[in-house]
């Protein structure tokens, strides 16, 4: 070893000479030779130690760039969430108008109905008046053509009477006073036929005048209900249109949300009932009424499939704060294990205890820790759906509790096989997972 230094020495002596440092006290002086392996190590440490510090600030620097450009990323994209939700809350708004106004028109149309219904069972009431007042007419002029037949044959019979008549005491002054008195009778009769006769003519021209008007009427009544059912029936599919959609991406049929809604609730409301107008005779049901039950029922479906949406986890379980979305659905990389696995749902991150709301309208199927979920709440939905909401810091409900779409039923946290704090969110049917951003985005159509 002592000969490797000295030779290493001998090296480096051209290039770093030997140095002899001097220590001087009161009374004595004193030396310290610096070799020149001695200064060469000098030198390798001092060059290191200032290596590793510009490295380590190198770091350092890229560090903060880095997390500064994170930082601005995940503020550009919750300013991009935000505008996306405030657009969405303005469609949700209009939606809500449009509905508001479909109902006002729908009412108003209802109104309208049931005047025009009202003048049409006043038209026909005039009609049967007008019937009884040319049956009546008819029967007069029936009775005074009676008594002028009856006038004649006894005219006839007088006649005839005075022509057999022989040896008669009556004398011709009495025959023609009576012959006179006869036609008097005949004359008058005639006069009244005619004037019956003119009087029923007249009222028969009116009648006929007063049944024109009357179609007229009708006629106009019909063309305004037919624009006032059109545009009833525009609005209603304008808004029944989009929730069908719903439905139909999320793999949910609208007799599926007709049967399950309405054998959950109540009697049917007694605005929605069909209209029922009794009629006498060979009348059948008005054509309006016909119609007026059709809208009748699309509005009684509107008003079912608002409620069956309720029950579909169609919005998002966490809506505030400064959330990201971390995960999607699908095959990834275990963050914990490396392994390539599928991931059954989608993760959101953000702070801890943020608001975690229930998705859809259910019941509380579990509400408790089990092993990599941590701590777990499933809701139990209508048509075989499941929400699961894993790795809570705080549970806020029961099982067996009733929960509505947007109740708070934990806080965010990272119990579980957690790598921080986030939610895993899951929507399972008939027990099989799937997409739920598919849900989420039919739930954009509407809210």
């Amino acid at each position: 070893m002592t000969r490797f230094f000295g030779r290493l020495n001998q090296r480096l002596e051209s290039r770093l000479p030997e140095q002899r440092l001097f220590l001087r006290s009161d009374t004595t002086t004193r030396y310290v030779r610096l070799r020149p392996a001695t200064q060469a190590m000098g030198l390798v440490t001092v060059a290191g130690f200032f290596g590793w510090t510009m490295i380590a600030t190198a770091i350092l620097l890229m560090n903060l760039i880095g997390s500064g450009t994170l930082r601005d990323q995940a503020q550009r994209e919750q300013a991009s969430y935000e505008e996306r939700l405030n657009q969405l809350a303005v469609q949700r708004d209009q939606r809500a108008l449009e509905t508001e106004a479909a109902h006002a028109r729908f009412a108003d149309a209802m109104e309208r109905i049931s005047e025009m219904q009202s003048q049409l069972l006043a038209s026909e009431q005039r009609r049967m008046e007008l019937e009884q007042g040319i049956e009546a007419s008819q029967t007069n002029m029936r009775r005074a053509v009676r008594e002028r037949d009856e006038a004649r044959a006894q005219l006839a019979e007088v006649t005839r009477t005075l022509e057999v008549e022989t040896g008669s005491t009556r004398t011709a002054a009495d025959r023609s006073r009576d012959a006179e008195d006869m036609l008097d009778y005949m004359l008058s009769a005639l006069e009244r036929l005619s004037d019956a006769s003119v009087e029923l003519s007249i009222d028969a021209e009116q009648a006929v005048n007063q049944a024109r008007h009357l179609a007229m009427e009708n006629e106009l009544l019909r063309d305004r209900n037919h624009m006032i059912f059109s545009q009833i029936e525009d609005a209603l599919e304008t808004v029944v249109a989009p929730l069908q959609r719903v439905f139909s991406s999320v793999g949910v049929s609208t007799d599926q949300i007709r049967r399950v809604v309405r054998q959950g609730a109540a009697a049917q409301t007694a605005s929605l009932r069909p209209i029922a107008i009794s009629s006498s005779g060979s009348m059948g049901p008005a054509e309006d009424i016909t119609r007026a039950n059709s809208i009748l029922n699309q509005l009684s479906d509107l008003h079912t499939y608002q409620l069956g949406l309720d029950r579909v986890p169609v919005t998002r379980p966490v809506t505030s704060g400064n959330i990201r979305q971390t995960s999607g659905f699908g095959m990834r990389r275990h963050p914990l294990t490396g392994r390539n696995t599928m991931h059954n749902g989608l993760d959101w991150a953000g702070p801890r205890g943020t608001p975690i709301l229930a998705s859809a309208d259910g019941v509380v199927k579990t509400a408790e820790r089990q092993r990599g979920y941590g701590n777990l709440v499933v809701i139990q939905h209508d048509f075989g759906m499941e929400t699961y909401y894993a790795h809570l810091n705080s549970i806020d409900v029961r099982a067996g509790q009733r929960v509505s779409r947007g109740q708070r039923i934990g806080g965010m946290g990272t119990t579980g096989a957690s790598t921080g704090v986030h939610l895993h969110y899951e929507v399972r049917v008939n027990g099989r997972p799937v997409n739920p951003i598919t849900y989420i985005r039919a739930g954009q159509n509407v809210f």
